[in-house]
């Protein structure tokens, strides 16, 4: 396989980066719909049926991107997509299957926090050590994808300049 098609691990940071900016608007706008539509007074009341609404808003613009074209915006700007490892375009199933999977880079450093009754900077420390080890998943890779990737058979690969050139004259 040509590694050189390959994206950087800093390059996939930085494009994952980005994309926690531009899903800051699309939880910000969810959560002032959700909070208007239910009359939500308070920020505890109906607190689980938020965070499982949040959820699922998160999950329906990672797994729609990724099936209509591979690529979300920020993965557009970094010239990044998500293909099967054969290279094909991501079923649904399989889409569902990664951003669950995605969970990992941090669900387990919360559960390990909550499990340990962490308190104070632990409460920091016990998920960013988490989500270093996730990162340091894609080193033990030879295709350099990390962990989540390699389970539901995906692959993040990088889109050359003259893709994006030809797609901007049509």
């Amino acid at each position: 396989m040509n590694t050189t098609a390959l994206p950087s691990l800093r390059r996939r940071l930085a494009s994952m980066l980005y994309e926690s900016m531009l899903l800051f608007g699309v939880v910000f706008v969810s959560e002032w719909l959700f909070s208007t539509m239910l009359e939500q007074r308070h920020a505890l009341y109906l607190r689980n049926i938020s965070q499982v609404w949040l959820f699922l808003v998160i999950g329906v613009y990672f797994v729609w991107f990724w099936t209509h074209g591979g690529q979300t915006l920020a993965m557009k700007t970094w010239r990044i997509q998500l293909v099967t490892f054969d290279g094909n375009a991501i079923g649904f199933k399989r889409a569902v299957g990664r951003y669950l999977l995605a969970w990992m880079w941090i669900l387990p450093g919360f559960a390990a926090a909550w499990a340990t009754g962490a308190k104070g900077w632990m409460l920091i420390l016990i998920p960013a050590a988490n989500v270093l080890l996730w990162t340091l998943t894609a080193l033990l890779d030879p295709d350099r994808q990390f962990l989540h990737d390699r389970i539901a058979g995906t692959r993040v690969i990088g889109v050359p300049d003259q893709a994006v050139k030809s797609k901007a004259t049509v």
